[in-house]
C-alpha cells in the first residue's frame, strides 16, 4: 500500500447553501493534500449548484456531478461509482471537518501498517439553535475488531452507526452499497462494514463537526418514511444476533433503541397520526423490558425512558421533552 494513496472524499448536496461554503472550505484546507473531491449534487433548487460550479473552477481536484433528486444513498453510490481514491469517506454537505480530518484517519491506517481496511473518528456534535457543542468522544485510540465495534454501536459507546466520519478501503465500498429510496441507510450498511473487518482503527478524537439544525432530515418533522428505522434495525439485528449469538443483548438494545427513538419522534409532531404503530411500539418495549433494564450494559437515557413511560405516554412526553 503507497504511504500517500489518493483518497475520495464523497459529498451529497442537497438545497444545503448556507452551510456548503464551510463544508468545502473545511474540505479543501486538507492538510492530507492527496484527494479528490466528488460533489453529487442531487437535485439542488438553491443556490447549491452555483456554489459547487464556482468552487469547481478553483481547484482542480474538484469534480461536480449534477443529477436528478436520488436521495443521500443513490447520491453516495453514484459517488463511489465515479470515484478512484484506494479510500473513501463521506462527509455531509451541512457537516464539516477538522483541517487534519484526512490525514488523521489515514495515519490510524498507517499506525497499524494497514492491516486494517477501515478507520474511524469521533463527531463533534455542533448545535445551532444554542451555539453549543458537545464531544462524542474520550481522546483515546484502539484498535478493535469488528464484532466489538458491532457491539459497541449497539449500546452506542463511542462507536457511532453513521457512514461518515470513517475512511474505509475501496474493496468495502465494493460489496457494500446503500439503500436507496430509504431512509435510516447508515443503520442497513455500517455493520455490514464491521463485519467486513477483521479489525478497525478507532481514533475516539472528535475530528467530524455533526451539525444539528432545523429542516435536516434528523431533525424534521415525523413522517412515515421515518418509521423505516424499526425495520432496517431489526434486519441488522437478525443478522449479527445469528451469527454471533453472543451480542443478541446488543442488538436488542439497539432494537428498543428504535422503538424509543420512533416513539419520540411521533410524540413530538402533533399531526402524527398512527396509534397501530404505537400500540405495537410499546408491546415491544413491555415484552422486552426486563431484558434491556437487567443487562448492565444498557445506557442510562433508557433506563431513564423506561422510567418515564412507567407514567403513561403524556407524561412520558413531557418528562422525556424536558430530559
Amino acid at each position: 500500500m503507497p504511504t500517500s494513496p489518493l483518497i475520495s472524499v464523497i459529498v451529497p448536496v442537497y438545497n444545503v447553501a448556507p452551510y456548503l461554503r464551510h463544508c468545502i472550505d473545511s474540505i479543501i484546507n486538507q492538510t492530507y493534500q492527496n484527494i479528490e473531491i466528488v460533489f453529487i449534487n442531487d437535485g439542488s433548487t438553491d443556490d447549491s449548484a452555483e456554489i459547487l460550479t464556482e468552487y469547481e473552477s478553483k481547484d482542480s481536484r474538484i469534480r461536480v456531478i449534477h443529477q436528478k433528486n436520488g436521495g443521500l444513498s443513490n447520491a453516495r453510490n453514484n459517488g463511489i461509482s465515479n470515484s478512484k481514491g484506494s479510500y473513501i469517506t463521506f462527509i455531509d454537505s451541512d457537516d464539516y471537518v477538522s483541517k487534519d480530518y484526512v490525514s488523521y484517519l489515514l495515519d490510524l491506517l498507517r499506525k497499524n501498517n494497514f492491516q486494517s481496511k477501515l478507520a474511524i473518528c469521533s463527531l463533534m456534535n455542533v448545535f445551532i439553535k444554542t451555539n453549543t457543542q458537545r464531544n462524542n468522544g474520550n481522546d483515546q485510540e484502539a484498535v478493535l475488531t469488528g464484532k466489538e465495534c458491532i457491539e459497541k454501536m449497539c449500546y452506542q459507546d463511542l462507536v457511532d452507526t453513521c457512514a461518515y466520519a470513517k475512511l474505509g478501503a475501496r474493496e468495502l465500498y465494493d460489496t457494500v452499497k446503500f439503500p436507496e429510496g430509504m431512509l435510516f441507510e447508515d443503520i442497513a450498511t455500517t455493520y455490514q462494514l464491521f463485519d467486513l473487518c477483521d479489525t478497525v482503527c478507532c481514533g475516539f478524537y472528535a475530528k467530524y463537526f455533526y451539525v444539528i439544525r432545523e429542516g435536516s432530515i434528523v431533525t424534521s418533522g415525523f413522517n412515515s418514511k421515518k418509521l423505516e428505522l424499526i425495520p432496517m434495525t431489526d434486519k441488522m439485528a437478525n443478522y449479527i444476533s445469528s451469527k454471533y449469538p453472543e451480542l443478541a443483548n446488543a442488538t436488542l438494545r439497539r432494537q428498543v433503541y428504535s422503538r424509543f427513538s420512533t416513539l419520540n419522534q411521533i410524540l413530538s409532531d402533533s399531526e402524527s397520526r398512527v396509534p397501530g404503530q404505537i400500540k405495537e411500539i410499546l408491546k415491544f418495549l413491555k415484552l422486552h423490558k426486563q431484558e434491556v433494564l437487567n443487562d448492565p450494559k444498557t445506557p442510562k437515557r433508557d433506563r431513564i425512558a423506561y422510567l418515564f413511560l412507567c407514567f403513561g405516554i403524556p407524561i412520558y412526553k413531557h418528562a422525556w421533552k424536558f430530559y
